[in-house]
C-alpha cells in the first residue's frame, strides 16, 4: 500500500492501555481527511501516543472493540 493511501487521524483521547506487556493503546481518533472525514474512532496504536497526535491509519473503516474490566 502506497503511503498516498494512509489516512491522518488526530488522537482525541487515550482510553486505556492494553497488550500482554501494556504496550498497545486503545485511543478515540478523529480521522482528519478523506471519505470519513470528521468521523471518531476507536483504534489501537502500538509505541509512545499521546493527546493531539496526528497518526497514519491505512484503513479508516475498521474499529477495536472497548476494552471491559473483569
Amino acid at each position: 500500500m502506497a503511503e498516498s493511501e494512509a489516512v491522518p487521524a488526530e488522537i482525541v483521547e487515550i482510553k486505556a492501555k492494553t497488550g500482554i506487556y501494556g504496550e498497545i493503546y486503545q485511543v478515540l481518533c478523529k480521522i482528519l481527511a478523506g471519505p470519513d472525514k470528521g468521523r471518531v474512532i476507536l483504534r489501537n496504536v502500538k509505541g509512545p501516543v499521546k493527546k493531539g497526535m496526528v497518526i497514519l491509519l491505512l484503513e479508516s473503516e475498521r474499529e477495536a472493540k472497548e476494552i471491559r474490566a473483569r
